[in-house]
């Protein structure tokens, strides 16, 4: 597989996708991608108009960014046949926004299947925030709140571990509710089996010749089930995740 699965989409005080497009542009070249399929099916409010309204927004945001990388967006809500639009799709990048409408919405269209078959057949693969969740098992890491109830909530399946985006050490100042990883530590005891990834803003994974590595400029927190959290550096070696 060739997944760059990014925790974040824009840093404070930066340009849209700006941190990550050295790494996306890369990856793409490397796999001479010219042209990818967008999913934008997570981008619910880009406008207070409509759903669709809100996709051509995204997608026209995306596809702004990657022209400036010399690759051409086709999104894939103006696809009439969207399991046909995977099937020819030569890389697939998802965006970040309501994992639970994501998932809902590639469930709803019949494609969540065929991406994991593509992906696993060596189809480059990027996603960010909810885009990189999906590559996980399931959804249940996402920080999102359940605007919609999607028929189930397994996601693609591609790696074996959790993915928590946005993976934030402390609470904002004032609040009283449970931090981030009392959180995970819920999801690990009712799920022991399963391990949890804690991915900070300004950092990705990067899966390609069966190695997994963390990029970026932050450490990676790890979670299982008896075991203190453990952290990695930026340019660690995960495939022991994998």
């Amino acid at each position: 597989m060739k997944l760059l699965l990014i925790s974040n989409s824009t840093m404070a005080g930066e340009a849209y996708l700006d941190w990550t497009r050295p790494h996306i542009s890369e990856f793409l070249n490397r796999h001479k991608v010219k042209k990818i399929c967008f999913i934008p099916y997570a981008g619910v409010r880009m406008s207070s108009e409509s759903l669709i309204s809100s996709y051509d927004i995204y997608a026209q945001r995306v596809a702004g960014v990657f022209q400036t990388m010399g690759i051409t967006v086709q999104s894939i809500h103006k696809s009439d046949n969207p399991v046909e639009t995977i099937r020819e799709a030569k890389a697939v990048v998802v965006g970040g926004g309501n994992t639970f409408h994501l998932v809902a919405e590639m469930q709803k269209k019949n494609i969540m299947g065929i991406l994991g078959e593509k992906i696993l057949g060596g189809t480059p693969f990027i996603g960010w925030s909810a885009g990189a969740n999906i590559a996980s098992p399931t959804l249940m890491t996402t920080n999102d709140m359940p605007i919609i109830e999607p028929a189930s909530f397994k996601t693609l399946g591609l790696i074996p571990f959790q993915i928590n985006p946005h993976y934030i050490d402390t609470n904002p100042a004032g609040h009283g509710g449970e931090t981030r990883q009392q959180r995970i530590l819920e999801f690990i005891m009712v799920n022991p089996e399963m391990t949890v990834a804690g991915l900070r803003e300004g950092c990705l994974l990067q899966l390609e010749n069966n190695e997994l590595r963390l990029i970026g400029n932050k450490s990676l927190r790890v979670f299982r089930n008896g075991q203190q959290p453990k952290e990695f550096v930026p340019e660690s070696n995960l495939s022991f995740l994998l």
